[in-house]
């Protein structure tokens, strides 16, 4: 991952979590956990998340339960940021949700908390 392109993204808490960018389709070698935001650039250029999460990066980049939703809203490229530990990575994930609710429906594909 070392030539691949990179982004910041700044979580709720304001820590900064650097992501690998990959364009859509997006193959990883399986078994390899992380955190993963599906995006597209807005009008404005900026990245912009349409659902964020955590998993296997190759399941998730492939055969995610919100393909289709996540297709529907445009999404480009494949933001990845490789992580074993599954407590980091809910707390990543939490807090990246947190200061990026447009993921959540009706503009994202997250399914809000509270129902």
């Amino acid at each position: 991952m070392n030539n691949v392109p990179k982004c910041d993204w700044k979580g709720n808490s304001g820590k900064i979590y650097t992501y690998f960018i990959y364009s859509l389709p997006a193959n990883f070698e399986p078994n390899q956990p992380g955190n993963y935001i599906f995006s597209k650039k807005n009008a404005q250029g900026y990245w912009s998340p349409i659902y964020i999460g955590q998993g296997d990066l190759n399941d998730r980049a492939n055969y995610h339960h919100q393909k289709q939703c996540i297709k529907q809203k445009g999404a480009t490229h494949f933001h990845c940021h490789p992580n074993s530990n599954e407590h980091d990575r809910l707390n990543e994930e939490s807090d990246l949700l947190n200061n990026f609710t447009q993921a959540y429906q009706p503009t994202g594909c997250n399914e809000s908390p509270s129902g």
